[in-house]
Parts: structure tokens; sequence; C-alpha cells
């Protein structure tokens, strides 16, 4: 009879950790922790998804856009037709463009001040093309620096429930403690499956970013001497 009893109980005993289990037992605490970290994981990956896409079309977009423009005879015409659609490239042509237009529309020419006058232009069309490719990967380093720690705070408040439940139950065996540590300890995985995620992303992403910043700089440099020139005709 004893050894029917402890089979059907190793039967019906789980074999392996239940993530939903995990959480629907943990205390109201972890579970907000849990939550939390659980919805950063998923906007992270979201951006991920999202940038990867967004950098993938942009690129393409601004490669489409300088073949067109070094072999176009008519450059008011050519940004005219294209500068319209999302091509940073174009907006930093628009920026030089106009303030070519201003510096250039006087009876004298200040050859030396359009030049930087130009360049700053174009310097600070960069920069903001840059800054709003980057916006998003604030995100992905906050989470990466945080979530372990908040996984870590929830971990010590459920370890510190179970050693209450000890107390409260007189009862320092391990079928008292496990549960309670196990499901603190499923908050720190949370966090670090959200956070290990976020930093591969963001230094990968920040990457991008800068070789693509540096590829704008290249454009608007060869465009400035390709202005510089024409204000010595």
């Amino acid at each position: 009879m004893m050894l029917t009893m402890l089979a059907a109980g190793a039967i019906g005993a789980p074999t392996r950790l239940n993530p939903v289990e995990l959480f629907l037992h943990a205390d109201i605490v972890v579970q907000v922790v849990m939550g939390a970290l659980g919805l950063a994981s998923v906007w992270v990956w979201m951006i991920v998804i999202g940038f990867t896409v967004r950098m993938g079309l942009i690129g393409r977009r601004c490669r489409k856009y300088e073949e067109g423009f070094w072999t176009a005879r008519d450059l008011d015409a050519y940004q005219k037709e294209q500068g319209t659609r999302d091509i940073p490239t174009a907006r930093v042509v628009a920026a030089a463009l106009a303030e070519w237009r201003r510096s250039t529309s006087g009876k004298t020419i200040d050859r030396d001040g359009t030049r930087q006058r130009l360049a700053a232009a174009m310097d600070s069309a960069v920069t903001e093309e840059t800054d709003r490719l980057a916006a998003r990967l604030n995100f992905l380093a906050t989470v990466g620096t945080v979530a372990p720690f908040v996984g870590l705070f929830g971990t010590v408040w459920g370890v510190m429930d179970s050693f209450f439940r000890i107390g409260a139950q007189q009862n320092s065996s391990l079928a008292v403690v496990a549960p309670g540590i196990s499901e603190a300890l499923f908050a720190t995985a949370i966090g670090l499956a959200a956070a290990i995620p976020a930093v591969v992303a963001y230094n990968r992403f920040s990457h991008r970013v800068n070789g693509f910043e540096s590829g704008l700089f290249r454009f608007a440099d060869r465009f400035h001497a390709t202005l510089s020139r024409e204000l010595e005709q």
C-alpha cells in the first residue's frame, strides 16, 4: 500500500519547471516584477525588429539616392523629385542647398564664410538624422543595465517571503522552501532574458548607426567639395 502511494506521488510530481506555474504561485511583488520585465522584453524585441527593418529600408533608399544624385544633371529637379521621401541623405542635401541659396543670393559672396556655413549646415543635418535613428536605442541601453537588478530585487523579495513562510510554519523542510526560491530565481532569469538581447542589440545597432553616420559625413564632405568648386568659378 505504501509503495503504491509513493509511486502515485512520483507520477504526479512535476518533472520540469513550468514558467506559468512559477508566475501564478509567486508573491504579488514578484509577479509585478516578472510582468514588468516581460513587457520590457517584448518591447526590446519590437525595437530590434523595427530597427532592423528601418535600417535596411533607409540604407537601400540612401544608396539609390546617392547613385542618382551624382549622375543627375539638374540637382534642383532631382532633389525636388526625391526630397519628399524618407531619405536622410536627401535632407542633408536640402539643408546644404538652402544654405547655399541664402549665402549666394547677395551681390557679393563671402566664399570662406559660405564654406563654413555650408559645412555647419550639413554637419547639423547629419547629426540630426543620426539622433533620429538612435532615439530608441536608449531604451535598449536602459533595459540592458536595469533589468538584471530589477530581477534581482524580485529574487531577494521572493527569498525573504520563503524565509517568512519557514518562520510562520515552523518547518524548514525543502518542500516548504524550494517552491518560493524557485519562483524568486525565476524573476532573475526573466531579468537576464530581457537584458542580454537588449545589450547585444544595443551594441550591434550602435555600430550600425555609427557606420551610417560616417557614410553621411563622407557624402556631406564630397558635396561640400563640389559646392566649394562652384564658389571658385
